[in-house]
């Protein structure tokens, strides 16, 4: 912040202190989302370290955006994705309803996907997002279509 020789301009002065302000707070707030990113990849890869799928029992991997959710179920053993669902498949995408109840219709849609190929029991990824919400309704909506955590 730079002062003015002179002391009577102080509407300048005002204004320089002013602009100062915001753009510091732009900094703080590009800190801030940079931050809360690179939070949310360590606790993924912690996760990660404990959780593993196989064949039998793949992994229920949840990745979350602002707009929309997808759902995969994983065979981390070869690599491959077994099934997936998201929010944007035509019939969910379709239904009116809100984010959360969507969410829903994604668990159960990944879960009929995962009885087509034979499979009942899950592990449960939640990709570093808190378990509540969203990540939540998937989970429940996969339970009530007849997965096992």
């Amino acid at each position: 912040m730079k002062l003015l020789a002179s002391p009577y301009r102080t509407s300048n002065l005002k204004h320089q202190t002013i602009s100062s302000l915001a753009e510091s707070r732009k900094k703080i707030k590009n800190m801030n989302s940079k931050a809360k990113t690179a939070r949310r990849q360590n606790i993924r890869f912690g996760i990660r370290k404990k959780i593993n799928g196989t064949a039998a029992k793949p992994r229920l991997s949840v990745f979350r955006s602002n707009t929309e959710i997808y759902a995969q179920l994983i065979d981390d053993v070869s690599g491959q994705t077994l099934a997936a669902a998201s929010s944007k498949e035509k019939s969910i995408a379709a239904q009116k309803a809100t984010k959360s109840e969507k969410s829903k219709l994604v668990g159960s849609a990944i879960a009929a996907k995962a009885s087509e190929l034979g499979l009942k029991e899950v592990v449960f990824d939640r990709g570093g997002y808190l378990y509540h919400g969203r990540v939540k309704a998937v989970a429940d909506g996969a339970r009530e279509g007849g997965l096992k955590f």
